[in-house]
């Protein structure tokens, strides 16, 4: 029996749908995860695709807007310590270098607020959950990388903060097939709907 067949004969797998008033949330989408040169590199360049498409959808509509990175300075070192011991590869992302700057092709405009993160969701020390209530929005979709962390943890946050959650399943990105696979499935279970990025377009789109 696969999976996703073990969630639905357990009860799992249920559809939220979406609300009216959706934002689309751009998870640390930056040259630390999308450079090929970088340690930390994800595949992304499908996620960039379908992002932009996304992106344009959003704008047209008046739909809120907000993009996540992660830097980490000396204080942040410390604050994040506990989590740094478990991703050290983080330290790439460094002030004042490239790394934790937003990929140029789906960077964001004028207006469109660049949230920095220590953590893995993008609502944990951010004023993410503020701004969603000031747009009194009641959708997140959720993009970007790692699928298996700052997605997810976005994705969980998201919803135990009252949101419908919408992830399109190719605008994100892994540096592990397998973990991106699982997250999808897990999420899609447990947290949100997993759609396609053509259904995540109509969604901003009303």
């Amino acid at each position: 029996m696969s999976t996703e067949d073990v969630y639905s004969e357990r009860g799992f797998g249920g559809r939220q749908g979406a609300g009216e008033r959706p934002c689309l949330v751009v998870i640390d989408m930056n040259y630390g995860f999308t450079d090929p040169e970088s340690p930390l590199h994800c595949d992304t360049d499908d996620a960039v695709a379908s992002i932009a498409r996304l992106l344009d959808a959003a704008r047209e509509a008046g739909a809120p807007v907000a993009f996540t990175t992660l830097e980490y300075d000396e204080g942040a070192k410390q604050v994040a310590k506990a989590f740094i011991a478990k991703s050290p590869g983080l330290l790439v992302l460094a002030p004042g270098t490239r790394w934790p700057q937003i990929d140029e092709r789906i960077a964001p405009r004028e207006g469109e607020p660049l949230l920095y993160k220590l953590f893995a969701s993008a609502f944990h020390g951010t004023p993410l959950a503020a701004m969603l209530t000031s747009h009194g929005c009641d959708t997140v979709i959720v993009t970007g990388a790692s699928t298996s962390g700052c997605v997810r943890a976005t994705a969980v946050d998201a919803l135990q903060h009252g949101y419908r959650v919408i992830v399109p399943r190719e605008a994100v990105a892994d540096r592990a097939p397998g973990a991106h696979d699982a997250s999808l499935t897990d999420i899609d279970a447990k947290y949100g709907d997993v759609v396609g990025t053509d259904e995540a377009v109509a969604i901003l789109r009303g």
